[in-house]
């Protein structure tokens, strides 16, 4: 009798283990089962399991090494477990001295955030200070943790800053992403996929691939220094520097100021992400004359040697064009109007060649039409008035007035007269096939035109460098009153240049905006160009091709 009580007793225990562990199981896996996964889930993510590494941007230099420019860093993180917090009230009181959380509407969000249960996982802090480290974890508080989470770390603050853009949280999503420059127009390469887990099932994140820029980060550092000193000697309003090879195509460097630091992009203003390259235009003034010449020149409108008479201005549909001096020089050769920067021979010169042509050059050179290079929104420019059929309209068309260009696409087109007159597209990206937009000029109109620059720099003096050939030209260019009409009193000084010029290896373009004063380009950006080139020739080491100077 007792071993069968006994026996029905073991039976009846057996029986609610069994059902006991039935019982958990289905409220594990069935009731509670997407809580566990979700907890599961979060805990991959804190452990960086299902998050991406996302790939590194690289520039290089002249031996081909690369060199990191956005990379990532751990850095201790903060976070919250809602729902292993006792007292959300208490906590956030303790927590907002230590993680400088001071207005009532941010304290009531993140209370509210710790306040719900089904929450796993809450962000206080990214980037947390060693201080805020130490006193957070001195609170012993449950459900706040301490941890270390990779964020994008870019080593040289705002170099490139326009050009490789930074990584922030969007709207819709807490999980870092590319908001701008090259960090957003290859994102989804650079991100990766992301992990994800189902049931006990882990699959593994796809990494992000790595991007290898052609920027060399030692000439876009030089051109970024001589930049911003130029910009601060002159109290200039901004400003902007491109290095091109006018034979590939590739941007050396690319840089604008004001800038800012991507590491901490949220303290940059936000007109500062606009990059001027390539998202705004302006007039570019007289550095657009080779452009004009050139065409004249391929079309046998004109050659080096015409001559016309300069009696220092010129009236057209009842408005007056001058010269820039506002002085008459009499009988001039074309070669002497790009020596001199005379606006009544620009005129003279695409006078001869007609408007309609003009505007096909211009199509030809790539200002219908956006450049191409590899960053977002990249605006275009406006030739359109030259098509009114005015004489007027073409006349300072010739010399930079009343047409609109971005930096990056007139480099682009005299890089083309550097490269013997074809026209290459813009490009960012090493490796990257060089592509061909066709001739523009024939070969024997870009010597002219470059030998006419040679002259003018020659004449001119301040942009020679000895034992070099070098071609360039200036640009002083009003700026529009857009409310008025007409001009301003302010300026834009332009120089475009390249060298060695029997061989050209660069093309550069260095611009300011508004110089106090408004100087002439003579003054600002040319001894700039000079101090650029002298560097990259040197740097380089690329044979003198005048040794006669």
């Amino acid at each position: 009798m007792v071993s069968r009580i006994r026996l029905t007793l073991l039976i009846f225990l057996i029986a609610t283990g069994f059902a006991y562990l039935i019982f958990n199981l289905y409220n594990l896996q069935i009731k509670q089962g997407g809580y566990y996964t979700a907890r599961a889930e979060s805990q991959y993510k804190l452990a960086g399991f299902l998050e991406p590494h996302r790939g590194l941007i690289y520039f290089t230099n002249k031996a081909g090494d690369l060199v990191p420019v956005a990379l990532n860093k751990s850095y201790p993180v903060i976070f919250a477990v809602p729902k292993e917090i006792e007292d959300a009230d208490e906590a956030i009181e303790m927590m907002s001295p230590i993680l400088d959380i001071q207005s009532d509407e941010a304290r009531n969000e993140i209370r509210n955030s710790l306040k719900d249960k089904n929450s796993l996982y809450r962000l206080l802090s990214k980037k947390a200070a060693p201080e805020q480290v130490k006193k957070i974890k001195e609170l012993k508080l449950s459900g706040i943790y301490v941890d270390e989470k990779d964020f994008r770390f870019y080593p040289f603050n705002e170099l490139g800053s326009h050009l490789l853009g930074y990584v922030g949280p969007t709207k819709e999503s807490d999980v870092p992403a590319g908001r701008y420059g090259m960090e957003r127009q290859f994102d989804e390469l650079l991100m990766g996929m992301p992990g994800t887990v189902s049931g006990d099932q882990i699959n593994r994140p796809v990494q992000g691939e790595d991007l290898v820029l052609t920027i060399d980060q030692n000439i876009q550092g030089r051109a970024e220094d001589i930049l911003q000193n130029l910009i601060k000697k002159y109290r200039a309003v901004g400003g902007t520097v491109i290095v091109q090879e006018p034979k590939t195509g590739n941007i050396l460097a690319l840089g604008s100021y004001p800038n800012f630091d991507p590491n901490n992009y949220s303290k940059a203003e936000i007109s500062s992400f606009l990059n001027p390259a390539q998202q705004a235009v302006y007039e570019p003034g007289s550095v657009f004359k080779v452009i004009s010449m050139a065409s004249a020149l391929d079309a046998k409108a004109v050659t080096p040697a015409t001559t016309y008479y300069d009696s220092g201005h010129l009236t057209l549909n009842g408005k007056v064009i001058r010269n820039w001096d506002l002085k008459s020089h009499g009988n001039q050769t074309m070669t002497e109007v790009i020596e001199k920067s005379l606006n009544t021979g620009s005129a003279f010169a695409v006078s001869r060649l007609g408007g309609d042509k003009f505007y096909q050059y211009l199509k030809k050179f790539g200002f219908a039409n956006i450049t191409g290079i590899q960053l977002l929104d990249e605006v275009l420019g406006n030739i359109e008035n030259i098509k009114q059929s005015k004489e007027i309209n073409v006349a300072t068309a010739s010399f930079g007035q009343g047409i609109s260009v971005t930096p990056i696409s007139l480099i682009n087109a005299v890089s083309a007269i550097a490269n013997h007159g074809v026209l290459m597209r813009p490009n960012l990206l090493a490796g990257e096939k060089s592509r061909s937009s066709g001739r523009v000029i024939s070969r024997q109109a870009a010597d002219e035109i470059t030998s006419m620059m040679v002259s003018a720099v020659k004449k001119a003096v301040i942009a020679s460098i000895p034992n070099y050939q070098v071609a360039g030209k200036t640009g002083t260019a009003q700026v529009p009153n857009f409310q008025k009409g007409g001009y301003t009193d302010e300026v834009i000084n332009t120089y475009i240049g390249f060298a060695p010029a029997s061989d050209p290896q660069f093309t550069i373009l260095i611009k300011i905006d508004k110089p106090a004063g408004a100087p002439l380009a003579g003054l600002t950006v040319v001894p700039a160009f000079r101090e650029l080139a002298e560097f990259i020739l040197n740097y380089y080491n690329i044979s003198p091709d005048d040794l006669s100077s």
